[in-house]
């Protein structure tokens, strides 16, 4: 295992830079080695099995690319959101194809296109899968520090589950926490698969 990233005493800006550090020094291949661990945990959950609807993202930057899960779902025939943001407000559209249906939005994060785009209800999805900085075991989650995320979540059912996939430089003692962030029920790294109790 990695160490962990340390942060007692840090602020949510300064444990944002340094796990977004420790993710950026991973090489391109441990990282596409990684990647492939985490998808295939991702697609061996229970919590996925039994979903109809799920609400995935897009990966960008160092984030973990989840494509492949995402459109094994599609193929399938289960209901796959992405997000999408239009200034402040965060909505879910489904997709069916996410090399077709999908296009630069905010901060060039791939988004459904807006043609078309039907805006759905994030109540009735089944699990969500989120990406996010840094994460700890106990389901803390910290994210960009824009919110849209954790305002996705909080429209969730409360016993959706919310699965976060991350690389394991990603992982810390404990992420802090306020009132409004959202915690993960399951989190999976290349290294482990921990359901975090919350």
């Amino acid at each position: 295992m990695s160490p962990s990233i340390n942060e007692h005493a840090e602020s949510k800006e300064a444990l944002r830079a340094r796990a977004l550090q420790a993710r950026s020094r991973l090489s391109a291949h441990a990282r596409s080695l990684a990647a492939a661990e985490i998808r295939r945990r991702l697609a061996q959950l229970p919590e996925l099995a039994s979903a109809r609807t799920v609400i995935g993202y897009a990966a960008f930057g160092g984030e973990v690319d989840v494509d492949r899960v995402l459109e094994d779902l599609a193929g399938e025939g289960r209901g796959v959101f992405l997000p999408f943001v239009v200034g402040e407000e965060i909505g879910i559209a489904r997709v069916a194809d996410l090399e077709a249906d999908l296009v630069p939005g905010y901060r060039g994060v791939r988004e459904p296109r807006a043609i078309g785009r039907r805006p759905a209800n994030p109540a009735r999805c089944e699990a969500a899968i989120v990406p996010g900085v840094a994460f700890d075991r106990r389901g803390g989650r910290l994210g960009y520090g824009g919110g849209h995320f954790d305002r996705l979540l909080a429209r969730l059912r409360p016993q959706t589950p919310v699965i976060a996939v991350a690389f394991s430089q990603q992982l810390v003692e404990a992420v802090p926490r306020e009132a409004h962030d959202h915690l993960v029920s399951v989190l999976v790294t290349e290294e482990e698969t921990t359901r975090t109790g919350a």
